[in-house]
């Protein structure tokens, strides 16, 4: 529809200007009408995206905001093979299969809060770590390989098993059912088959009342699967995320209460790669050595079991020498000297840690409890980004006290696989 100066000119002097507008609400509405039309097919589309992921690799997890996945999966954002190894049959089968081990624990989930049915915007709001445990559990009893963090996988000897049908060229199958911290269950299958391996991946919700249902699937490509010594599962897909770990990984064989305990409580938290602590050999003697400002992020965070918070970016000297000096052997002395003490407000600088990308992590593998007191424990450096569960071996001497703190006395480590990171050493 066209119109022209002459036309406007006639309406005005013979219907007057209302006319007019209602000649141009008219002509938008045609516009607006036709564009509306145009675009109603797209629109009409419901295609099945999963939704967008991106990991934190902070030495303690900050959980990203998330719309309808999981807390820890990053299988949606992994680009789809194009190609999948399994037939349609099978791919029901496995789905039958992860339905039916959802409903075999529901009863754990039946009282859990679910934030947002059915819309599942934020996932469980209240699943703590012994209601995952107890899922795992019950997933092994069934006989299913499960698993979730700090606690032994279920069945791993069928991960063993599909391990050597690998290396022996043999297809085979393996699925492994994670619980994530939002109490999602992941469903992973390996598949090896005419010399390529793949993952099959199926996502399990719950709605309201412990009523579980498919969340949706992914096939991706795998570039790599090692199976160490150890018991690591390490494995590489084709297509590294940005912003995501080189490899995944899973501890398949067993490592003791008391080695998990001593884990938690001495290792866990502390960095290979942001301070000296843990990759030179120390004890009171050169402790200050390893004194580094941003490592009082970490020492507090054990102390007080959460992150560290500042308003001004500065540290009360009072608190700082406190926890300081209780968990190293180190004087207010040496701590003035090194760590950026301010005289003026009587302060430490808040040396704030940045991620780093793939850090290796710590775990107690063995200790002696010694007849002073002390434990020496021997950790082992874990660095999956790099293919190695025994990068480097640590031996670290802690004295506990009666109100549950304790000291670093010392540290000497080992090279084994991997050279030691440098990162550290050259910070100050």
């Amino acid at each position: 529809m066209e119109t022209n100066n002459e036309d406007v000119k006639w309406l005005l002097r013979k219907c007057g200007f209302p006319v007019l507008l209602l000649l141009i609400a008219v002509i938008v509405g045609v516009i607006c009408w036709g564009k509306l039309h145009a675009e109603e097919p797209g629109a009409a589309e419901e295609v099945w995206e999963p939704p967008v992921k991106i990991e934190n690799s902070k030495a303690v997890v900050e959980e990203t905001t998330h719309t309808e996945t999981s807390a820890e999966s990053v299988y949606w954002i992994i680009p789809q093979a194009s190609d999948c190894l399994i037939s349609d049959e099978e791919k029901k089968q496995l789905q039958g299969m992860a339905f039916s081990a959802a409903e075999s624990v529901r009863e754990v989930y039946k009282d859990i809060v679910i934030a947002d049915v059915p819309s599942y915007s934020s996932g469980v709001s209240e699943f703590t770590g012994e209601q995952r445990k107890a899922v795992v559990e019950q997933l092994g009893k069934s006989g299913l390989v499960s698993v979730v963090e700090d606690t032994d996988m279920q069945n791993y000897e069928a991960i063993e098993t599909f391990y050597a049908d690998y290396l022996n060229g043999h297809d085979s199958m393996v699925t492994v059912f994670e619980v994530h911290r939002d109490g999602l269950i992941g469903a992973v299958t390996f598949i090896y088959r005419k010399g390529e391996l793949q993952t099959y991946y199926i996502g399990v919700r719950w709605k309201e009342g412990g009523i579980p249902e498919i969340q949706g699937t992914s096939v991706s490509d795998v570039a790599e699967i090692k199976l160490t010594e150890k018991g690591y599962f390490i494995y590489a897909y084709e297509y590294v995320i940005e912003h995501t770990s080189l490899r995944q990984y899973w501890r398949t064989k067993p490592l003791s209460a008391e080695c998990r305990e001593l884990t938690k409580k001495y290792i866990s938290g502390l960095s290979y790669v942001n301070y000296n602590m843990l990759v030179t050999n120390w004890d009171s003697s050169n402790v200050e050595d390893i004194l580094m400002p941003c490592m009082y992020e970490d020492i507090y965070r054990i102390y007080a079991g959460k992150n560290l918070k500042t308003d001004n970016s500065q540290i009360p000297a009072e608190e700082y020498e406190k926890i300081m000096t209780t968990y190293l052997p180190v004087s207010v002395e040496q701590l003035r000297e090194y760590c950026r003490y301010d005289e003026g407000s009587n302060s430490y600088e808040h040396a704030m840690i940045y991620s780093s990308p793939y850090p290796p992590f710590g775990e107690v593998v063995d200790y002696t409890e010694n007849a002073d007191g002390t434990i020496t424990l021997i950790v082992d450096g874990v660095w999956p980004d790099y293919n190695s569960d025994l990068a480097f071996r640590n031996q670290i001497v802690v004295r506990p006290f009666e109100d549950g703190t304790f000291r670093y006395l010392s540290n000497s480590i080992e090279q084994k696989e991997l050279e030691l990171p440098t990162i550290a050493r050259t910070k100050r």
